[in-house]
């Protein structure tokens, strides 16, 4: 008998095996590998060890700019060293902000090192996170990675790509599989910009009740960068956001933060959960409410909270996010920690749930053919028959919605493998359909939309053990990054075709806010009623768009509630 308590998780894009462990971006990790491992790593009293002091981290920042490869780029905030990787293309990690402990960050005013990296080749660590070794991150995580072409000049007016990577708001590096930003940069003849921020309880959970720390730190980052990125050939004014799913919904978050409207002029959201919209401001201070319990410190009990180990933090987190759907159903299972509309930084919802805003920005929203498929297929490893498909529609969208849908003829079970709808109905009703309302609602508002749909993908590293994901025609959440990258390992003909071709249409967006580009089947725009989903990769239809099935205007969103709608959030 399946257990259907952990059908949430199935649509949801996660693995039923852990509500924490879902996204890991990648990584290969068992209990045994972190067991018993440090929170902290041992000191070196090393050159490598000395420049993590504060007191010298400047003095070695120098140093690095005088001995490393000899990259050097005079910032307002002092001297940036670079290293080549031979592409074409430099690399500049930096810091970027800091933050003390659940406190707002604050924009560095001088280049420093980020912590792990003692000179211009090194990398920053990781930002805390469950179910990794404490010695790969640091609490003091606010870094970036500049990829620069070579052929930049300073003041050249060039775009910069801010890359927001995903991991469910809880995972995720700016040093993840296949995220080296240098072919893209030259590709796009652009500054690439990969960022990492504060996860989980620390980006999210702030005692006292502050709200959306993580949130800040982006704009902080998008700050900084139009400090910086005039004197590797950037402009400050042409910042454009991308990132891939909770990445995405960051981006998401920020495009309904009116005071950072003015720090970015366009967005690229790639497999956006949008139907578990942002928290509401109600069901935030319960889940802070059950945190700050499970870590035995009040909310204004600053020496209780400073005094916490990460391990204890990273743990109270864990258990949070287990018990966040009893606390509050609307926080679903796979991103409990996420955006709050609090009113006061983020204002609107962005869905359909309230008046939307007058928007102007350009926006490119896309998916992958099998947002789901990764859930549904490690959950099930075998085939199904028909009368799960209508269990595991109950348990995730009760009975009323799952009875319309049962009756549309959108999802066909009687086909010998009910994996298949199963799969269809969780990349719809999670991600394609709301993706598509969002465009027509962004449309109908004054902004412009670009919407696609990925036909061809690369194996994501996560995806590796799933035999879906390897299976040819396959795509699967998170299969679009080494694509847009252009880091895929030994890329067949269609997927160097395909990096082409994206890297092209990047190329035009950040410079255009279009898409569109000579020699390419033409992208249309979204309108109100037709979202004009362009396929990417794959063999073309016809007229080149991905047909709506059951994204159509009058069914997801309308005859059938997304989960915002329902919860109200």
């Amino acid at each position: 008998m399946v257990a259907f308590a952990l059908i949430p998780f199935l649509l949801a894009g996660v693995s039923p095996l852990s509500a924490v462990a879902a996204p890991l971006q990648g990584l290969t990790i068992t209990a045994a590998s972190v067991k018993g491992a440090p929170i902290f790593p041992p000191i070196n009293y090393g050159l490598s060890g000395l420049c993590k002091l504060p007191l010298l981290q400047e003095i070695c920042a120098i140093v690095a700019a005088k001995t490393s490869s000899g990259i050097q780029v005079t910032t307002p905030i002092g001297v940036a060293a670079g290293v080549s990787d031979g592409s074409g293309a430099s690399r500049f990690p930096v810091k970027y902000a800091s933050a003390t402990r659940w406190e707002a960050s604050t924009i560095s005013t001088k280049w420093t090192l980020p912590t792990g990296a003692t000179n211009a080749s090194g990398l920053p660590l990781a930002c805390p996170q469950p179910l990794v070794d404490p010695s790969t991150y640091a609490e003091d995580c606010l870094s970036m990675i500049l990829y620069v072409p070579t052929s930049l000049k300073a003041n050249s007016g060039a775009p910069t790509l801010l890359w927001i990577h995903g991991g469910s708001f809880i995972t995720g590096s700016a040093t993840g599989p296949g995220l080296d930003g240098s072919k893209l940069a030259i590709a796009t003849n652009s500054i690439v910009a990969v960022m990492q921020y504060r996860l989980g309880a620390l980006g999210f959970m702030a005692p006292s009740g502050t709200t959306n720390l993580a949130v800040k730190d982006t704009i902080n980052a998008m700050s900084f960068l139009a400090k910086v990125v005039p004197s590797f050939g950037g402009s400050a004014s042409k910042i454009t956001l991308a990132g891939q799913s909770s990445g995405a919904g960051m981006i998401r978050a920020l495009l309904a933060t009116p005071s950072a409207s003015s720090l970015f002029q366009s967005a690229i959201l790639q497999s956006d959960p949008i139907d578990y919209g942002f928290l509401n401001a109600s069901t935030q201070v319960a889940l802070q409410s059950s945190f700050n319990t499970l870590t035995g410190c009040t909310a204004s009990n600053k020496a209780c909270q400073n005094a916490l180990s990460l391990e204890a933090i990273i743990n109270a987190q864990v258990t949070l996010c287990s018990d966040a759907s009893s606390i509050d159903p609307s926080t679903g299972t796979a991103e409990p920690v996420r955006p709050v509309r609090d009113g006061s930084l983020i204002t609107t919802p962005l869905d359909l749930t309230a008046a939307f805003p007058s928007v102007n920005k350009p926006i490119l929203l896309s998916n992958v053919r099998n947002e789901a498929g990764p859930t549904i297929f490690s959950m099930f490893t075998a085939a199904i028959d028909s009368s799960i498909f209508e269990d595991a529609a109950q348990g995730s969208l009760g009975d009323a919605r799952a009875s319309t849908v049962m009756a549309s003829g959108f999802y066909n079970t009687s086909v010998s493998d009910t994996r298949i709808p199963l799969e269809t109905l969780g990349t719809d009703y999670v991600w394609r359909c709301p993706t598509w309302s969002l465009a027509r609602s962004w449309v109908a508002h004054g902004g412009k939309a670009f919407v696609g749909v990925y036909y061809t993908g690369a194996t994501y590293p996560a995806n590796n053990d799933i035999a879906f994901c390897l299976e040819a025609g396959s795509v699967c959440h998170q299969d679009d990054i080494e694509i847009v990258f252009g880091t895929v390992p030994n890329p067949t003909t269609a997927q160097a075709a395909l990096t082409t071709e994206m890297q092209a249409r990047y190329k035009a967006f950040l410079t255009t806010g279009s898409p569109n580009v000579a020699g390419l089947l033409p992208w249309t725009a979204a309108t109100t009623t037709d979202v004009h989903a362009h396929q990417l990769g794959g063999t073309p239809t016809p007229s080149g768009e991905v047909p709506a099935g059951a994204c159509e205007q009058s069914f997801w969103g309308d005859s059938v509630d997304y989960d915002y709608q329902v919860y109200g959030i």
